[in-house]
């Protein structure tokens, strides 16, 4: 039997807007686990800046890698704008609850690790249950 609906990952606005909320769950959980390790295992605040920087970078690479590897072209353009929505999210919220825009570091960081996750997406295996689009 043909299916009679196509895949989200047809439709480029679906898919980028489903990797996005990927990585930026991704994003808050990083956050959550390293400042747990930091509260109850380290209790020294001096890598605090190393595990700040990891948990958006680690996100940018996770929701990248899932638009790549569904979507499975164009990964270093998929995954950048995949970064850039984030930092767009994250400002967004950032002026709301702070008054005050991220720095262009973070942008740099997050188009540069969803670039890299795009790629590492589209160079992957094929998942198994994927419908050619």
């Amino acid at each position: 039997m043909r299916r009679h609906r196509k895949s989200l990952w047809a439709s480029g606005v679906l898919s980028m807007t489903a990797a996005v909320c990927c990585g930026l769950t991704f994003i808050a959980a990083a956050a959550v686990m390293s400042a747990a390790l930091i509260y109850y295992v380290m209790g020294d605040m001096g890598l605090t800046a190393a595990f700040a920087a990891f948990s958006p970078g680690a996100g940018a690479c996770a929701g990248a890698y899932i638009y790549g590897r569904y979507r499975r072209r164009r990964g270093l353009y998929g995954g950048s704008l995949c970064g850039a929505l984030m930092y767009a999210v994250i400002a967004a919220a950032a002026v709301v609850f702070t008054g005050e825009l991220p720095g262009i570091k973070k942008l740099l960081l997050l188009t540069i690790c969803g670039a890299a996750g795009g790629v590492a997406g589209v160079n992957s295996k094929r998942p198994k249950g994927l419908m050619d689009q």
